[in-house]
């Protein structure tokens, strides 16, 4: 009976292994169960058919993501076409844009929404707005992880973001602000935290401008650091990424090294990268101990 006690006494001292969270983002381009023709919809958009909703929704079963980012995504019930909703809770701003950011969460784990963050969208009241912040925290095994998904302004890809380059340039200069103001006070909470989702923005080194902009506000680890992008990659190779995956705090430490994935399409049409989306899913995973 000693030696049965001294063994379980032995287990219970032994460090128990943090569960690993898979963290993913996508943006699904314009996905929306609106009609063809509606007034809100870009003239030359392509519908998508019903098959191409199967397809998406066999993607997303495969990706498996614990927490999914999204962008461009018309609120839930679009969500719900591609993530089953028995598997996963949808949370979205509050807005009526189609091209909303929002997270998919995996019911098995506990998520809490926090407050829109609603100065991204610098133009609220435009046909085709700037896309408010989905802003939320997870919670794994007593850990808490805030996660940001962002869908920032097109047009100023590289160089400078000021105002003598443009209206685009200068108006995420500003979004680069407000998102370093938000990181800030997650710094100030020392709070573990992730940025997700779609910058439109190439970051080649440490002397990019929106790059400068966000560390200012505190060290961040960005995941796809040096790795080009395979989706729908041609004979010249991979291409620079749009998308990023920023870490703060605690979470920096808690990234699984080598764990970034991009879920590429079998489909290599031109024609599937409206039916599907031009982004891929773009994954990491995360150890919260």
């Amino acid at each position: 009976m000693r030696l049965v006690l001294l063994f379980a006494a032995l287990l219970l001292a032994l460090p128990t292994q943090a569960a690993e969270l898979k963290i993913a983002s996508w943006n699904i381009a314009w996905l929306t169960l609106r009609p063809a023709h509606d007034p809100d919809l870009p003239r030359n958009l392509t519908p998508r058919q019903p098959g191409d909703f199967t397809l998406l929704a066999d993607y997303a079963r495969r990706l498996d993501a614990d927490v999914v980012a999204l962008q461009e995504v018309d609120g839930p019930e679009a969500a719900a076409r591609i993530f089953n909703p028995r598997d996963y809770a949808f949370f979205f701003p509050d807005e009526r844009d189609i091209q909303r950011t929002g997270f998919a969460v995996k019911r098995s784990l506990r998520a809490i929404r926090n407050a829109d963050l609603a100065e991204l969208d610098l133009a609220p009241n435009a046909r085709f707005s700037l896309r408010r912040g989905t802003d939320i925290t997870v919670e794994s095994e007593g850990r808490m992880l805030r996660l940001l998904s962002v869908h920032l302004n097109a047009g100023c890809r590289e160089g400078p973001m000021e105002a003598g380059r443009g209206r685009e340039c200068e108006n995420l200069g500003r979004q680069s602000e407000i998102l370093a103001g938000w990181i800030a006070a997650r710094r100030a909470e020392n709070a573990a935290f992730a940025i997700l989702g779609d910058f439109n923005r190439r970051i080649g080194d440490a002397r990019d401008d929106m790059l400068a902009q966000l560390t200012r506000a505190a060290p961040l680890t960005r995941v796809n650091e040096g790795v080009s992008n395979p989706c729908w990659a041609d004979a010249r190779g991979g291409r620079p990424f749009i998308s990023h995956i920023f870490l703060g705090g605690a979470a920096q430490r808690w990234a699984v090294p080598n764990s970034l994935r991009v879920m590429v399409y079998a489909e290599r049409e031109p024609a599937m990268r409206d039916r599907l989306s031009d982004h891929c899913p773009v994954s990491f995973r995360i150890r919260m101990n």
